[in-house]
């Protein structure tokens, strides 16, 4: 179910004027702390009015002050999972989760369905003191998917959570819209969840909409990097595993031929995506020997853009993929890196670490 956005809303000093449009699957909206983004997801859910434009769902028009439409919170059959749990302490898990049910009249998944899905079936007799903030978490997200919405909107869900726990609940993440089938709005400040979960992105800076689409396209624009931050900047690339040998490297393939990662838990044939910071590529105009590094991949520089500073973002093609290297002036000026020139992208497998390979979640879908 398509989401439609475009209104505007001045809120102090600050000016947020959005016009997007996410597709089915997971959308993520990224920017920076205070770009305008939970001002968006909260204007959605109806808990804060903008000032003029309108909202669409599907069919359905949650919004639109022309013809002074503005559907009440709870009728607007979405799921809000906020940055807190915010479970009810007197009531057991069992109990948290059909709540959002049996207020919205909506609802006939059982409650041991979804937290089957969610890995908390152990949990459902138990109050909801001394959870961790993982397991209080995905109840809190089992909470919004009983309710059955038409979208699923998530604000931050794992900014208050630890690596640790981030690291347990990402993957339950991952598999919520090929389980439920329930698109989902993200909002997050942190790339690797972006990485890890968007099959659309779209960038706010400063209460604006400023780039939007696929992530291997908008990760990969060189122009983008300001938005995204220089250290987070990198690539999105789909990969299936082809081997798994006994020396506990992974061999897998993309497009433009084999990358080569420590141990990935996941089967020969498996599905993969894998992020690469522009960090941690290097170039090199021949074919490199005698290197540590595994991974050599041909590419042609499609773009070079210059910042203020000593560096230079490079935009390259291997296959069918976009990458980025991060590399000095220096270094660019010497090796005659420029539009249409033919180099070799060089990786070191340990420079991409497990929070950063995604199974069986696809760009592009």
């Amino acid at each position: 179910m398509t989401l439609t956005v475009d209104i505007q809303r001045q809120l102090g000093h600050f000016c947020l004027k959005a016009a997007f449009d996410a597709p089915e699957g997971v959308t993520v909206l990224f920017g920076r702390s205070g770009s305008g983004k939970t001002s968006i997801i909260r204007s959605i859910a109806g808990l804060l009015n903008p000032d003029r434009g309108r909202i669409h769902l599907g069919d359905r028009v949650l919004f639109d002050s022309d013809a002074r439409t503005n559907v009440p919170v709870h009728k607007r059959r979405l799921g809000y999972v906020f940055q807190d749990s915010r479970l009810f302490p007197h009531l057991s898990v069992r109990d948290n989760l059909c709540y959002a049910s049996r207020v919205s009249g909506r609802g006939s998944r059982r409650p041991e369905e979804v937290a089957g899905l969610l890995g908390i079936e152990h949990l459902l007799a138990r109050r909801t003191h001394g959870l961790s903030g993982g397991e209080a978490q995905r109840i809190a997200i089992g909470r919004a998917l009983l309710a059955e919405p038409d979208m699923l909107l998530m604000d931050e869900p794992l900014a208050s959570l630890d690596g640790p726990r981030k690291a347990e609940i990402l993957p339950y993440l991952e598999t919520l819209r090929g389980e439920t089938g329930v698109s989902i709005l993200y909002v997050t400040h942190n790339m690797a969840e972006v990485a890890r979960l968007a099959t659309h992105i779209v960038l706010i800076e400063d209460g604006t909409v400023v780039q939007s689409g696929p992530p291997e396209r908008v990760l990969t624009d060189p122009d983008m990097v300001r938005v995204v931050g220089i250290r987070d900047a990198g690539a999105v690339l789909s990969a299936r595993v082809v081997a798994q040998p006994d020396d506990g490297v992974s061999e897998l393939a993309v497009s433009g031929g084999r990358l080569f990662l420590p141990a990935v838990d996941a089967p020969v044939g498996s599905e993969l995506r894998v992020r690469i910071l522009a960090q941690d590529v290097i170039l090199s105009r021949t074919r490199p020997e005698g290197l540590s590094a595994l991974n050599i991949l041909p590419v042609r520089v499609l773009a070079v853009r210059r910042g203020e500073g000593p560096g230079v973002i490079v935009q390259m093609q291997a296959g069918d993929d976009l990458l980025l290297a991060r590399i000095t002036r220096r270094s660019a000026d010497a090796m005659g890196v420029a539009e249409g020139a033919t180099c070799f992208a060089v990786m070191k497998s340990v420079a991409v670490s497990q929070t950063d390979i995604a199974v069986g979640l696809q760009t592009g879908i």
